[in-house]
C-alpha cells in the first residue's frame, strides 16, 4: 500500500518541525506539504493529492476550519485531523462540524500522533480524552434518555481501575505502580477493554465507557 499523502499545517516553527519529523519517519506516511499559514495548505491541495491534513485552529491568515472545508471540497476522500490547544467545547463541536474526523490536544506524546492518524485512516476517530467528554456532554445534553442508558458491557473491578487510569492519561508503567501490579498485566487489561467496549484506543476507550454510563466526570 502506497503511503498516505499527508499535509500539515502548524504556525508555530518549533511544533511543526516536529510534527514533520515524526511524519517523516513513519514509514507510511508522505508528507507532501509542512505549511505555516492558510494559504500555504490550500495551495498545496491545488499541487497534489491529500489523503490527509493535520492542522491547527489557530492560523495567522485564518482559521483550520477554514482548511478543513476547504480539503472536503477539493478532495472527497481526504481525512482532517485536529491538533490544538484549544479544548473548548466551541472549538471542539465546530472542527468536527467542519469535517473533522479525530481531535488531539498537542499535549499528545508521540506515539499518540502515530497511532491516532493510523486509527483514523483505519476508519475510527481518535480523540483526546479532554475532547471525548465534551462529546459525551453534548450527546447527554440532545439525549432527554440519557438518565435511562445502562452499560452494555460488564467491567471487572481491576479493569475499571485501568480505565480511570486511561482516562488520566497515565502510562502504563504509572497504572502498574498505582494499582500495584505487574507492568505486563496492564495491556492484557487494556485489550480486554478495548475488546469489550469494541474500540481500538483509549481515546475511543473513554468516550464509549463514558456514553455507556461506566464513567462519569
Amino acid at each position: 500500500m502506497a503511503p498516505y499523502r499527508i499535509v500539515l499545517c502548524e504556525d508555530d516553527d518549533i511544533v511543526r518541525e516536529r510534527l514533520a519529523s515524526l511524519i517523516n519517519g513513519w514509514a507510511d506516511g508522505d508528507l507532501v506539504a509542512s505549511c505555516a499559514t492558510l494559504a500555504e495548505t490550500l495551495a498545496a491541495y491545488q499541487r497534489s493529492e491529500v489523503d490527509l491534513l493535520i492542522v491547527d485552529l489557530n492560523l495567522p491568515d485564518g482559521s483550520g476550519l477554514d482548511a478543513i472545508r476547504a480539503l472536503r471540497k477539493t478532495h472527497e476522500r481526504a481525512e482532517s485531523m485536529v491538533i490544538s490547544v484549544l479544548a473548548d467545547e466551541r472549538s471542539v463541536l465546530e472542527a468536527i462540524g467542519a469535517g473533522a474526523s479525530g481531535y488531539l490536544l498537542k499535549d499528545a506524546d508521540s506515539l499518540d500522533l502515530i497511532e491516532a492518524v493510523e486509527s483514523l485512516m483505519a476508519g475510527h476517530s481518535p480523540i483526546s480524552s479532554r475532547i471525548a467528554r465534551i462529546l459525551v456532554r453534548q450527546l447527554c445534553e440532545q439525549s432527554p434518555d440519557t438518565h435511562k442508558w445502562e452499560p452494555a458491557v460488564n467491567m471487572t473491578s481491576r479493569e475499571m481501575d485501568v480505565l480511570w487510569g486511561i482516562s488520566k492519561g497515565f502510562t502504563y508503567a504509572e497504572i502498574a505502580q498505582q494499582l500495584h501490579i505487574s507492568r505486563q498485566t496492564v495491556p492484557v487489561h487494556i485489550r480486554n477493554i478495548y475488546r469489550k467496549l469494541q474500540v481500538t484506543n483509549r481515546s475511543e476507550a473513554v468516550f464509549e465507557a463514558t456514553r455507556q454510563g461506566l464513567m462519569q466526570f
